[in-house]
């Protein structure tokens, strides 16, 4: 061993009569966090954690149960006695319910792909291109998410019946296939991108397809990710605007398929929490896949203060 590496290992070593130094925990801003205060934190995510996860385990719990047990016990039991499967195949029995998600499947899917496509070309027109009226174009967007939909409705339904679109899955994508609200993230996500490589692409020849497709949108994958869950949970749980737009029980979706799972004839909680285990699973395949672009793409399209 030379004499550095002697000296070097020297300093690594504790002083006398001491242990090892404790650890601090810091903040992001490197202030020390006191014991008391990372136990509060703690004990509020795990309140949180109960609140959110909670529900839908206790739901997940009622969808194993069998008959014979009682899920109205007091106190109530969480995990059930005898596990069992049969609450799904009594699902599908009652209600098509795989035909309803299939519906309800390509309608979400369309709402990604149109809510994608279609705030991906107007974020990018009012963040990168320059002309007269981008700002009042920036507000409408604005003021159409203070607009809710409820006051509206009337007035969608009246445009489809006049377009000829009532009971069809095109009359339910059509009213959602562009939000504001995705139009303003992927806005502000190309407003994080520095103008001097798209400066750069243009002096090379680029026109403003290229740059769109090249550089801008291949930065902003993580928002398109964000846009892309938004578009397909909002067009996956909707239940008003279908329910308004749909009368042939062949057209249904899930979220008014489950309906019937819960009425005057047919009032067994087990099979309503099977139904609702059934409609969230996709949700959470769906956001288990692009859970990566999901938090990276928060960042991109933040808010600039």
């Amino acid at each position: 061993m030379s004499v550095l590496e002697n000296e070097r290992d020297v300093e690594r070593r504790p002083p006398a009569g001491r242990g090892p130094r404790r650890r601090r925990v810091t903040d992001e801003h490197g202030r020390r966090v006191r014991g008391w205060e990372l136990a509060l934190r703690y004990l509020l995510l795990l309140a949180v954690l109960a609140l959110t996860v909670g529900p839908f385990l206790w739901q997940l719990s009622t969808s194993l149960k069998g008959p014979t047990e009682d899920i109205f016990s007091s106190p109530p039991k969480f995990l059930p006695g005898d596990p069992t499967l049969h609450n799904y195949k009594r699902v599908a029995d009652t209600i098509p319910v795989w035909d309803y998600a299939f519906n309800s499947l390509k309608v979400a899917g369309a709402n990604v792909v149109t809510n994608c496509v279609g705030s991906a070309l107007a974020g990018y027109a009012l963040a990168r291109l320059r002309y007269r009226g981008r700002r009042v174009a920036t507000l409408v967007f604005i003021l159409a998410m203070l607009v809710p939909v409820e006051g509206i409705i009337i007035a969608q339904f009246t445009t489809m019946r006049e377009l000829g679109l009532n009971n069809t899955l095109i009359g339910v994508v059509l009213p959602g296939c562009v939000g504001a609200m995705n139009v303003l993230l992927m806005r502000n996500a190309f407003l994080n991108l520095p103008y001097e490589i798209e400066d750069a692409a243009f002096v090379d020849g680029a026109n403003t397809w290229q740059r769109f497709l090249r550089i801008a949108l291949p930065s902003v994958k993580g928002t398109l990710a964000v846009v892309a869950i938004f578009a397909f949970m909002g067009a996956w749980d909707d239940f008003l605007w279908p329910l308004i737009v749909l009368s042939d029980p062949s057209k249904f979706t899930l979220t008014i398929g489950l309906n019937y799972l819960h009425g005057t004839f047919a009032n067994d909680e087990r099979l309503v929490a099977a139904g609702t285990v059934i409609a969230v699973a996709p949700l959470i395949a769906l956001f288990a896949c692009l859970q990566r672009y999901f938090f990276r793409g928060v960042g991109e399209g933040a808010v600039k203060g």
